[in-house]
């Protein structure tokens, strides 16, 4: 069963152990949460969760201090016999006797620390459940690129773990390599971690092994990241329709989480390194409210509602134009013609020039008196 010792719970949240004579390496927490044993106190143990460490504050203390000495005894013991796992105290509390001796009696551990008690309770679950979340190995790469965890997946020899040497020349982190160690810490949560016998190492074929941490620096690695995104490399298939607009997400599922997967087609001269970029630096933008898609499908409606406008606009100004000529044509029928001609001037009795325009646009008149009492 899956689970973490006692002297594990320890050493890592610097507890004080106050029954050192007990061997906390034997016992066993397998439940990420803790429970403070207000109603046991007092007597009630229906439901009582003995799998759960049990947390002592000011308030549990200070009804310890009211109970008689008979009262103690008839209570702890029969809490003490549901071995829960241990009993922590908050602010440095002075545990009380009995329930010590209890304690010693049944082989529970007994700790203390100075945390307030909200903040231990907050602090110990967050803990338990990154140690005892679900977990499952697999075969792929995890890259940290620009704060996305990229988990870059496909068949041997594909080429992920080139791709994950051009990111960490560009400066991105690795993770992990050909096995990748993931944990479910929530309902919405994977984290990535490497095993520890190829933590730092990545497989390179023809070169061997490598570590990047001593090769390109400390920078260039990181022991745990959470999965944001999945790139599944895959021997490019002229006959399947790729998805060339990324309109709709896609997912896969690890642990019950779904996260984002993005099959990636794999071409010779294809630069697998950037289009991991491009698509980490897509998903973040997706993340904070933008999509590129959406806008370009939202440019295009806008321009066809827009095109449809005007085309409308245009046909109703036709019609007008159409009913206003044969309004007119109407009309006319209606009104009486003279069929002589109407007089006109001959063009001999016309000024000379008359009506003609010069290089300056101005009119051209002809020499008359007029003009010429204008010059004098």
């Amino acid at each position: 069963m899956q689970g973490i010792t006692v002297t594990q719970l320890i050493n890592s949240n610097h507890f004080k152990n106050l029954t050192p004579e007990i061997d906390t390496d034997s016992i066993i927490i397998t439940v990420p949460d803790v429970n403070r044993p207000a109603l046991p106190l007092a007597g009630f143990f229906a439901h009582f969760d003995n799998e759960r460490l049990q947390l002592i504050g000011n308030v549990e203390t200070e009804y310890i201090s009211l109970m008689y000495e008979e009262q103690k005894e008839r209570i702890f013991d029969q809490m003490c016999r549901y071995r829960f796992p241990g009993l922590i105290f908050s602010r440095n509390l002075q545990p009380d006797e009995v329930l010590l001796r209890k304690c010693h009696e049944y082989g529970i551990p007994c700790m203390v620390t100075h945390q307030p008690t909200a903040d231990l309770t907050a602090e110990l679950i967050r803990w338990l459940k990154a140690k005892l979340a679900p977990r499952i190995s697999i075969h792929g790469v995890l890259v940290d690129v620009y704060g996305e965890g990229v988990l870059i997946m496909g068949d041997s020899g594909v080429g992920k773990s080139e791709a994950a040497l051009e990111l960490i020349r560009r400066g991105h982190r690795l993770v992990a390599d050909d096995v990748v160690e993931l944990r479910r810490i929530s309902d919405v949560t994977l984290i990535g971690r490497a095993p520890n016998i190829t933590k730092h190492f990545i497989e390179l074929r023809g070169i061997g092994i490598i570590d990047v941490k001593a090769l390109f620096g400390a920078e260039c690695v990181k022991d745990v990241q959470t999965v944001d995104l999945v790139i599944k490399m895959e021997a490019w298939d002229k006959d399947r329709d790729y998805d060339r607009l990324g309109m709709e997400d896609q997912y896969t599922e690890f642990l019950g989480v779904k996260v984002v997967c993005n099959p990636l087609p794999i071409r010779p001269g294809r630069n697998l390194a950037v289009i991991c970029e491009t698509a980490a630096v897509n998903r973040r933008q997706k993340k904070m409210g933008y999509n590129a898609a959406k806008e370009l499908y939202n440019r295009v409606t806008e321009n066809m509602m827009k095109s449809a406008a005007e085309h409308e606009r245009s046909q109703r100004e036709e019609a007008l134009i159409a009913e206003r000529k044969k309004i007119g044509e109407e009309m006319n029928k209606d009104v009486p013609h003279n069929s002589a001609h109407l007089p006109t001037i001959e063009l001999k009795d016309m000024p000379e020039h008359y009506g003609e325009m010069d290089r300056n646009e101005c009119r051209i008149e002809s020499e008359s008196s007029g003009m010429d009492d204008l010059n004098d």
